[in-house]
């Protein structure tokens, strides 16, 4: 019986693990065989600037959310908050306020795009990060950045990782929007992640490989 559970367990994971061109043709066959799941994803992971409509349900936002706390941090201290925005009013009213602040600079150029919706690269959900300054909160929070993005793509989601709205989001004009977050005295935010259904498929940039040596 143990065995038949373990087997069972063994063909579930797999039927979950394909890889994103599976999930693309919305079929499985012989192309995830022999492969290793999480190198997959971590290949077929790209940084996606282009959304549908399709909302993300907050089930898939807690996974995802879930993921990045689990990401190995400094002491264990988690010295991190996430807070989650899904609200389409909100993410509207600050890309709005975004837009009348650099009205005449040349940051104004990007919302001229006719398929600009909001500041966050259109995504429909966008999960902000905070941290408490510290000697490695930063690596801490990149790193739970990175598992969130891989678990989006492992669950057929795209993902941008994002630093620019947040300097936008501490100047004057948008601290309004940053309190609205709730963040706790003494975190400041530091990065946020869009997520949603990706609406292009952007081949992989070369990878400089030369940069891996090793010491003998």
């Amino acid at each position: 019986m143990k065995n038949l559970f373990t087997a069972l367990a063994v063909c579930l994971f797999c039927a979950t693990s394909c890889c994103n061109e599976c999930k693309q043709n919305a079929t499985c066959n012989d192309c995830c065989e022999g492969k290793n799941p999480v190198i997959e994803t971590i290949m077929a992971r790209r940084s996606i600037r282009a959304y549908t409509d399709q909302s993300v349900s907050r089930e898939l936002l807690n996974q995802i959310t879930e993921c990045g706390i689990n990401a190995p941090n400094g002491m264990n201290a988690q010295q991190w908050e996430v807070r989650i925005v899904d609200n389409k009013e909100w993410l509207d009213k600050t890309t709005a306020a975004y837009c009348e602040s650099i009205k005449g600079t040349p940051a104004a150029k990007q919302t001229e795009d006719p398929a600009f919706k909001n500041m966050f690269r259109n995504a429909p959900a966008v999960i902000f990060v905070a941290h408490k300054p510290g000697h490695c909160t930063q690596v801490d929070c990149g790193l739970m950045a990175g598992n969130m993005m891989l678990a989006a793509q492992s669950l057929g989601l795209g993902s941008i990782c994002m630093m620019g709205p947040l300097v936008w989001l501490k100047s004057d004009a948008g601290k309004p929007f940053t309190e609205s977050l709730g963040f706790s005295e003494g975190y400041e935010p530091l990065l946020c992640v869009g997520i949603g259904y990706a609406a292009e498929r952007p081949e992989a940039r070369p990878r400089n490989k030369e940069v891996i040596k090793y010491v003998e």
